[in-house]
């Protein structure tokens, strides 16, 4: 049942959606300038250009961490708007940056900015909805906000061929100032003064033992983790394999859009799926399909019987399940996950997404390191964490 708000339910999704964009362009955008770069910041170890995504994450992780319980305390649009000037913050200095160090630095500190749409934006959203109206909304704006990711690469291709790939920074401090304005002049605060929690180290600690001790919140929070972890060993990884085994580099922007707008349609799909079927069938069938598509592209791409006439089409094709994975999963692990913390939404959001970030990021970076000009190390890793991620589903009790 949802609670009473001022604004209309489409303004708030549409703005919801718009702060979570700015992450999402903050890393699509940049992977059309993953050339220009290793040239310029790390021509002697061209796979360390993927740390520019992955450390972004790595910072947004443990940003989560801080700045839910902060808007549980204080509300969420002073955090929100706070959060917007560190991400400013972050793209000046990576606007200024000469060293890959100084360029990691600058993304580390974006990626604390990018912890508000992260995890503060989830906890608007549970002020307002619970359980299955919750995964629905989620839904509904992941299908808005996957227009920008499927749009990133070329726009970036195009401000890096007018200006070049530091003006990707400039846009990116643009359209966070741009959301935070919008939720600034529109968007009432969702966190009444009665409900917000002090905070106090007793506090915190015992509402962090409360999350970490119920099997359903820990079980969805790992998954979470394992998905994030295929999310971005696949974005790292998607233009080398493009430029590198397929020759597709100039191409790769098109590809992507249309990759990116699957992600879209399975968001909506589960929008419209969630009220019905429930989400814990919909995780475990997704992700049960993924086990099957990412283990038959390792073993026909690792021993040589894929066709090399069918090679890129099909990496098309499963790159498209792994996207239709992410929409079909993500919110409803969300919701499933923030379910039982209500009285913990800021909090139950902030570890949440801190736990499972840092582990996605831990889990996408040796895949993306591995890279060596195949597709191999990419479906291998997909196929490991995707049956981890059912094993897991497949354990917890079943409701009564």
């Amino acid at each position: 049942m949802s609670r009473v708000r001022s604004t209309g339910p489409l303004e708030f999704i549409a703005l919801v959606a718009a702060m979570m964009a700015t992450i999402a362009f903050s890393i699509d955008s940049m992977l059309p300038a993953f050339p220009v770069m290793t040239e310029e910041l790390t021509p002697e170890a061209p796979n360390h250009v993927q740390l520019i995504v992955t450390m972004f994450v790595l910072g947004m992780g443990f940003g989560t961490l801080i700045v839910g319980p902060i808007s549980d305390a204080l509300g969420r649009k002073p955090v929100m708007l706070g959060c917007v000037g560190v991400f400013c913050l972050g793209a000046l200095i990576g606007w200024q940056a000469d060293t890959l160090e100084w360029m990691l630095v600058g993304r580390v500190i974006q990626g604390l900015g990018a912890a508000g749409p992260r995890v503060v934006a989830i906890a608007m959203v549970r002020d307002l909805h619970v359980g299955r109206e919750m995964a629905r909304v989620v839904s509904f704006i992941m299908m808005v906000f996957t227009i920008v990711p499927a749009m990133a690469p070329m726009i970036g291709s195009g401000i890096i061929a007018l200006f070049d790939w530091r003006a990707l920074f400039i846009a990116f401090a643009v359209l966070a100032i741009m959301a935070g304005s919008w939720l600034y002049i529109r968007q009432p605060e969702t966190l009444p003064v009665t409900n917000r929690r002090p905070l106090k180290v007793s506090s915190l600690s015992k509402g962090m033992a409360e999350i970490l001790r119920n099997r359903l919140v820990l079980t969805s929070m790992v998954v979470q983790g394992f998905i994030v972890g295929c999310m971005f060993a696949t974005i790292s990884s998607i233009q080398p394999i493009f430029e590198t085994r397929f020759g597709a580099a100039d191409t790769f922007p098109m590809w992507f859009a249309v990759i990116a707008l699957v992600a879209g349609v399975s968001s909506f799909v589960n929008a419209r799926l969630v009220m019905t079927v429930g989400m814990r069938t919909l995780i475990t069938t997704v992700i049960g399909a993924q086990v099957v598509f990412s283990t038959l592209m390792a073993v026909l791409n690792g021993t040589g019987l894929m066709p090399e006439a069918l090679a890129f089409p099909a990496q098309i094709l499963w790159t498209m399940t792994m996207f239709g994975m992410l929409g079909l999963s993500m919110g409803n692990l969300n919701a499933l996950a923030l379910e039982p913390l209500g009285h913990l939404a800021g909090l139950g959001a902030s570890v949440i997404g801190c736990l499972s970030t840092v582990m996605g990021v831990a889990l996408a970076t040796p895949v993306g390191q591995a890279f060596d000009g195949t597709n191999v190390p990419l479906a291998t890793g997909i196929a490991i964490y995707s049956s981890a991620s059912l094993l897991l589903m497949l354990s917890l009790p079943k409701r009564h």
